[in-house]
Order: C-alpha cells, then sequence, then structure tokens
C-alpha cells in the first residue's frame, strides 16, 4: 500500500513537471526567460525613451523632463531617477555630446553602474552562515527558501533548513515539501510553536551536521512591527548565542509585480532589521522591474537573487549587465 502511495505521488510529480516544461520549455536561457519577465516595464520604458531619443533635436530641459517622466513612470523611482540623469548631465557635458540620440547608451552604462552588485555581495554562499529569508506573506518567501537550499545543494553545500514560520498555517508543509524536492534537512515546529525554539534546535542541527548553510524561514507579518521586531531581534540573539561567529546574511522577499509597493514593504523591514540584500520574485510578464533600480537606489542594499519561474532553476544571482540588456532590450552577448 505505502509503496503504491509512493509510486502515485512520484507520477504526478513528474506529471506536474513535465506539463511545466511544456509551458516554459528548459532550453530557454535564463536571459530569454527574464527578458520575457520584463515585457511588461520594457513597453513602458523602451518605447517612451526612444521617441524622445529620437524625437528631440537638442539636449535642453525638456528633453531631460521627458526622460525623468519616463523613468519615474517605469517604476525606477525619483531618487535613482535623479542620480541617473544628474551622471547623464556629467557626461553629456564632459563628451560635449549634442546629439539626443548618443545618450541612449550612456543612460543605459549609467543604470548599470548603478545596479552593481558589490564583489563581497555573496561572501555568506562561501562562509559557513545563516541566511534569515523575511517578508510578507504572498511574495513568494518560503519557496525562496526551497529554492536556494535546492541551489546551495547542487553545489555541494550541506544545508539546514529552519521553518520558523510558525505563524502561517501550512508554511511548515510547504517548507518541507522543499527541503524534500532539494534533499536538505529540515528543522521545523508545530503551528503556534515559538519561533525561537525552532531556530534555537536548527543551530544544534546545523553544527552537528557541520552544516555549510542553515537557511531560516520566518513569519511574514508587517502589520504589527513591533512584534516583528521582537521576534528577529529574539532570533538574532539565539543564533549570536548558540552560533558564535557564523556569517550572517538578512535576505528580504519582494515581489517585483506591485512596484512601488515593494520598494514600501522594503523600507518597513529595513526598519526593523538589518536588510543585507534582496530577493526579487515572480519576475513575469507583469512585472514592474523598474523597481529593481529604485529599491537598490534608496536602501542602498543590493538586489543579489531574481527568480523568473517555478522550478528552482528559476532563482538565479542577480546580474546588472544581464538585467539591464533585457530590461533596454540590449541583445545578450551570449
Amino acid at each position: 500500500m505505502g509503496n503504491n502511495f509512493e509510486k502515485n505521488i512520484e507520477q504526478n510529480l513528474e506529471s506536474n513537471m513535465s506539463q511545466m516544461e511544456e509551458k516554459a520549455p528548459k532550453k530557454k536561457g535564463f536571459f530569454k526567460r527574464l527578458v520575457e519577465g520584463l515585457t511588461k516595464t520594457r513597453d513602458n520604458i523602451v518605447s517612451g525613451l526612444d521617441s524622445v531619443f529620437s524625437g528631440f533635436s537638442s539636449i535642453d530641459e525638456d528633453f531631460y523632463e521627458e526622460l525623468e517622466e519616463i523613468l519615474i513612470m517605469g517604476d525606477l523611482g525619483v531618487r535613482a531617477t535623479e542620480a541617473i540623469l544628474d551622471d547623464l548631465r556629467d557626461k553629456v557635458k564632459e563628451q560635449h555630446i549634442k546629439d539626443p540620440k548618443e545618450c541612449k547608451q550612456l543612460l543605459i552604462d549609467s543604470i548599470k553602474n548603478q545596479m552593481q552588485v558589490g564583489e563581497t555581495a555573496y561572501r555568506f554562499e562561501e562562509e559557513k552562515s545563516v541566511v534569515l529569508i523575511i517578508g510578507v506573506n504572498g511574495v513568494g518567501k518560503t519557496t525562496t527558501v526551497g529554492k536556494l537550499a535546492g541551489k546551495f545543494r547542487a553545489e555541494g553545500k550541506k544545508v539546514v533548513i529552519a521553518g520558523a514560520d510558525t505563524f502561517r498555517a501550512a508554511a511548515g508543509d510547504q517548507l518541507k515539501e522543499w527541503a524534500n524536492r532539494s534533499g536538505v534537512d529540515m528543522i521545523g515546529g508545530t503551528d503556534g510553536a515559538d519561533p525561537g525554539s525552532v531556530v534555537y534546535d536548527a543551530v544544534a542541527s546545523a553544527k552537528a551536521k557541520n552544516a555549510d548553510i542553515l537557511l531560516v524561514d520566518t513569519a511574514g507579518r508587517l502589520h504589527n512591527k513591533k512584534n516583528l521586531m521582537n521576534e528577529l531581534g529574539k532570533i538574532n540573539r539565539i543564533i549570536e548565542k548558540e552560533y558564535a561567529g557564523v556569517y550572517k546574511e538578512t535576505l528580504v522577499v519582494l515581489d517585483a509585480t506591485t512596484g512601488q509597493n515593494a520598494l514600501a514593504q522594503a523600507k518597513e523591514f529595513s526598519d526593523v532589521a538589518n536588510i543585507t540584500g534582496i530577493v526579487l520574485t515572480k519576475m513575469d510578464g507583469t512585472a514592474k522591474g523598474g523597481i529593481a533600480v529604485a529599491i537598490q537606489s534608496e536602501l542602498s542594499v543590493p538586489v543579489k537573487y531574481i527568480g523568473v519561474g517555478e522550478t528552482i532553476d528559476d532563482l538565479q544571482r542577480f546580474d546588472a549587465d544581464d538585467f539591464i540588456n533585457a530590461l533596454f532590450d540590449v541583445k545578450s552577448e551570449e
């Protein structure tokens, strides 16, 4: 009976996977899927910018104002837009540029420079580390934990997952499914259990197994900042006490389809946690991709991972050049 049940589950999983592969063929490279995911943003930004670059005969204040409006409407945000245009003005003066058409590549290069991730951004991947994953419910937080676990496991790392989101019903079941799929160990608690005790047990497990990375899925409450702050504070104190010397990373997961709302969430979380990186999920055809630029500019926190689909392979390290090339429909050098 047990064998038949397991066989049925395997067949269902294989069937579901094959259906997913039919909808999104694995032959498509990550860059191509990213291009598709940024369709909406590109349609909003690129056509407008092209009309400005080709429609103006000189570079004047009206020219810059038009660019400013298009970039802000594309969810790049006020601060990022001002920084990009200030940089563009400087380059136009330095290089004595008169033709607006010559500004397009300068603009693209300026945005790429804004989005570069520092050399030490992925230090936690190379050291013994604890990675806290935070974010509101519904943004793909638990899925991100599962995908990161699969990615690190595929790289030969020992991974332990802590299911510290004991507040949301079924969060533990969902995470367990990802843990099984990724082939990693998970420490969880019953619904309503103390998240701190789950983290305590997970740290003990990670130490006993000599794990490379402990991924901690946290509760997604934001409406009560005080509770969230207390909870994260308690988790951090346990890690500091029980896992001294371990490298700590805090990634906030944001839904790219929500645009400015994602920026607002990032700001809220930055008030209660020391955020070290952003994970942008749901970068599908409805995504407001310009928000990646806005978040990095407003918070000075780099986007470190970007998700373009449902499978483990669809979450990858953020690459500024690839992202901006996809955003502006610049052909990849691949």
